[in-house]
């Protein structure tokens, strides 16, 4: 509707209509592939950065392998958001992410989590700590092969000594929300997530802190995907570093890297 009255309105009322836009001109619709762990702080991000640059966001969310592997088969995406580096590093190699675009943006902590309704406390320290929980039903985690919560959890379980032991009672997700899920609704009587998960979910409680020290620290990098929209996706990944958009994700239980 705009095009059409300020063709036939003349020069002088297109040119004023332009000055009312956002600085960086025409606002565009920007894709972004995101690890599903940051749905929660994604969707409350969007608004302001929105209103502030005119830009809409498109959010498709899955586990980071997923996603790498959609943009390594011509998928478009705008932005690349991944829970960590390995996967932002497989799409660099590939020369597939714009020039000088890449940052981390956030950490983050592992935790164990029961139902909200029958949580209690779990020691990591004791060598048995899992056998009378897991009798129940299995341990919850994300693609421990692929998806960076299930690499980070399975990493941190063998540095503790537990995962022999309990290897055959894990149920794999496709992304670490779905593990979530599987713990809240009862069909797990414990997983391991992200600390940032719990927040999004109240049926769910925190027994265990993970030790950071067990696994690799969890960063969180984002990037411009080359060939996509390069100078709305630099807006979007200078705004995620701004105030505004890192104290929503301090909120959600995110840690700031102090870039």
């Amino acid at each position: 509707m705009i095009r059409r009255w300020a063709i036939k309105t003349g020069r002088g009322a297109a040119l004023a209509i332009l000055m009312l836009l956002p600085s960086g001109g025409f606002a565009d619709t920007l894709t972004v592939f995101a690890a599903a762990s940051l749905k929660t702080a994604l969707d409350a991000i969007a608004p302001g950065f929105t209103a502030q640059t005119g830009h809409d966001l498109r959010l498709s969310l899955a586990g980071s392998s997923t996603l790498a592997r959609q943009i390594q088969l011509g998928a478009p995406a705008d932005v690349f958001i991944s829970a960590n580096p390995g996967w932002m590093d497989a799409l660099q190699n590939d020369g597939l992410l714009a020039p000088n675009s890449r940052r981390d943006l956030i950490g983050n902590r592992l935790v164990v989590i029961a139902p909200a309704n029958r949580a209690t406390p779990l020691d990591l320290m004791q060598p048995d700590v899992f056998a009378d929980h897991l009798e129940s039903g299995p341990l919850a985690m994300a693609l421990v092969t692929a998806v960076p919560a299930g690499i980070y959890g399975k990493e941190a379980l063998q540095t503790l000594g537990h995962w022999p032991h309990i290897a055959a009672s894990v149920a794999q997700t496709d992304n670490v929300r779905a593990a979530l899920a599987l713990v809240s609704v009862g069909e797990a009587p414990l997983g391991i997530v992200y600390a940032s998960d719990t927040i999004a979910d109240p049926d769910v409680a925190v027994v265990a802190d993970i030790p950071p020290e067990t696994h690799a620290p969890i960063i969180y990098p984002a990037a411009a995907i080359a060939g996509g929209n390069e100078q709305a996706a630099a807006d979007l990944l200078s705004y995620l570093q701004a105030p505004d958009a890192q104290a929503i994700f301090a909120a959600q239980g995110f840690l700031p890297l102090g870039n």
